[in-house]
């Protein structure tokens, strides 16, 4: 991509978010947009069709960059080894001001289920169903901890990440661990 390009796609962005710290997405014109990005209403056009193009692309490059991020190859992306996770809380605590922002804005639902269904995806292929979740349906109990992970996340975003993430995500562990879902939080890779 042209340097001018994404130089222009990324005021644009900041100015979305900043707006979206504001006030409610309903609310949010592309006037607006476009005065605090100091670029034309055209420009915006020009890269996306409507206001709920640039907040669907909005939350799908948050999202690639998280998984980029967060699952890359220096081990396996096993969800439960608690390295996946962390990197996770890690990420979204270095760029707390956007997920804040996303979270908590009440016209973007679609952030919280984008992040649900990445975790359903990386839970899906790992989820030990001998012991006590022997004879479980399978697709209940990822969907419990997938939703649990992101209630615990999501809380922790919105509450000015009360805690450190390593902590959040040991106690996440510990939680999993006496359900028989994850090893000990002292086998965090890090």
């Amino acid at each position: 991509m042209d340097r001018r390009i994404g130089k222009t796609r990324e005021a644009i962005f900041e100015a979305f978010i900043s707006l979206m710290a504001e006030k409610n997405f309903e609310q949010i014109t592309v006037n607006e947009i476009a005065a605090r990005a100091n670029v034309s209403r055209g420009t915006i056009y020009l890269h996306y069709v409507d206001k709920y193009d640039l907040l669907d692309q909005c939350i799908e490059t948050q999202m690639e960059q998280l998984c980029e991020s967060c699952l890359s190859g220096r081990e396996s992306a096993h969800f439960a080894s608690g390295g996946p996770l962390l990197r996770t809380a890690e990420y979204l605590e270095r760029h707390a001001w956007v997920f804040t922002t996303l979270l908590n804005n009440k016209g973007v639902p679609a952030f919280r289920t984008r992040l649900h269904a990445i975790l359903l995806q990386g839970l899906s292929e790992q989820i030990d169903m001998s012991g006590l979740n022997h004879g479980m349906n399978k697709e209940m109990l990822i969907q419990f901890l997938a939703s649990a992970v992101v209630g615990v996340m999501e809380w922790w975003i919105t509450h000015s990440m009360p805690y450190p993430a390593k902590e959040m995500i040991e106690d996440i562990l510990t939680l999993m661990e006496r359900n028989q879902m994850a090893p000990r939080p002292l086998d965090i890779v890090q």
